[in-house]
């Protein structure tokens, strides 16, 4: 169990230089909160941010929405797409936009593709299983997991010396090579990051015990147990098609995810097969 209180969330905030709330996310949560959001209103408020914007339009129109037409107008993305999916779109972007690669010891367009893919795969598995939780929920958590390595390569100049042996040592998790040298993780920082974010209170949880192995043998919500897992089976078969090897936690997690998403090995290998069908295209 990892207890975050009070005071380290202060220290955090102290020896980090976390990316503030863009004013557009919190104009779009604040107008969520009303009783009956306007879906015109919404619009109007992405429409005002150019970028967003194209961002929006460009998912939208990518051959996994499948659209007879082109949409070009925001307003007709909104009505599609709906508040929960295009409050998704809009924070994924804006995370993307919010670090500098000047002063990041990492390459954020390959880190980005990384989280998109196990954002998207997350959600394959999602609609594979017919979760019950809102797939919305699970691209989310997919591309946020791991925002606090990018906030981590950004203070030390030496991230990814740490990162390099970490990959080197496919036996041990990141958080374990992270703790040595600086006495806190990705996570951590990562959990941080997301409530400062105001996102949702559950998906903060699980970005930080994300890589935390105990997790399965707790009591928590269903759709919180259902989250993590299909996480971290999308960690593992990222991790899996791009390095051929599994993921560090995966041995010790896999009865538990397939027991929480009740999968025999035979379903998990089709979902494997789905999953290399989306690194071919």
């Amino acid at each position: 169990m990892i207890d975050i209180d009070d005071s380290v969330l202060k220290d955090i905030k102290t020896g980090f230089n976390l990316p503030p709330k863009p004013a557009l996310l919190s104009q779009l949560q604040d107008t969520l909160k009303e009783p009956e959001p306007d879906l015109h209103q919404i619009a109007e408020l992405i429409s005002t941010d150019i970028a967003t914007s194209a961002a929006v339009l460009k998912v939208i129109n990518s051959s996994s929405y499948g659209m007879a037409r082109t949409i070009t107008d925001i307003r007709q993305a909104v009505m599609f797409l709906g508040l929960d999916s295009i409050t998704t779109l809009v924070t994924g972007f804006l995370i993307k936009q919010a670090f500098d690669q000047k002063t990041c010891a990492i390459k954020l367009e390959r880190f980005w593709d990384t989280a998109t893919e196990i954002a998207d795969v997350a959600t394959l598995i999602g609609k594979k299983i017919k979760s019950k939780v809102p797939v919305e929920n699970l691209h989310m958590l997919g591309l946020f997991h791991d925002a606090g390595i990018p906030a981590m390569a950004m203070k030390y100049g030496n991230y990814l010396d740490v990162l390099t042996t970490a990959n080197q040592q496919p036996t041990v998790n990141l958080v374990a090579h992270e703790a040595t040298y600086y006495q806190t993780n990705h996570a951590v920082i990562g959990y941080y990051l997301a409530s400062s974010w105001n996102l949702p209170k559950a998906i903060c949880q699980l970005i930080l015990r994300h890589h935390d192995i105990d997790y399965f043998n707790e009591n928590h919500p269903s759709d919180e147990k259902l989250c993590m897992a299909t996480l971290k089976m999308a960690e593992n078969l990222v991790y899996t098609n791009k390095r051929f090897v599994s993921d560090p936690d995966w041995p010790h997690v896999k009865t538990a995810v397939l027991k929480v998403l009740d999968l025999e090995e035979d379903d998990y290998q089709d979902i494997k097969d789905d999953a290399q069908e989306y690194f071919i295209e």
